[in-house]
């Protein structure tokens, strides 16, 4: 009789699918929870991209990125003006003229709110990219 452990059916790995996905959900997490500071993990280029993006706009503070020789961390300082970030996935293409299209899907006004793509310019909000008149495939959004 073979015991539950041994089975190859159960034996259940998790795997991480998306670190951006991960990032932005702890920092809407700690921001629900009205922390001061938020730490991310793992670290990739593209998270220090959006958060660059995010810190340019004012709603997040400094970030530091701690270099622990493994995946590596971030340090995120919030200032309590984040209501939610989200990822999109897949990363959908998006023309010049879907911008339009995306932003009335997932902001909720006109008025506020970025989309953030992927663009051959580099990675920028929907404003930028609509002035530079260029497209892109779409990572996520925060307002």
């Amino acid at each position: 009789v073979k015991s539950i452990v041994e089975s190859p059916f159960l034996s259940v790995v998790m795997v991480r699918v998306s670190a951006l996905n991960d990032a932005l959900n702890t920092l809407t997490n700690a921001e629900r929870r009205g922390k001061r500071q938020a730490l991310i993990r793992p670290c990739s280029k593209v998270t220090v991209k959006f958060l660059t993006v995010m810190q340019k706009h004012g709603y997040i503070g400094e970030f530091e990125i701690v270099d622990d020789h493994r995946s590596g961390k971030i340090v995120v300082n919030l200032l309590g003006r984040l209501n939610k970030t989200g990822c999109i996935s897949p990363r959908f293409d998006v023309s010049l003229e879907g911008i339009e299209q995306w932003t009335t899907n997932l902001l909720p006004s006109r008025q506020f709110g970025f989309i953030v793509l992927t663009t051959s310019l580099g990675i920028m909000d929907h404003e930028e990219a609509r002035r530079k008149g260029t497209g892109g495939k779409i990572l996520g959004f925060f307002y």
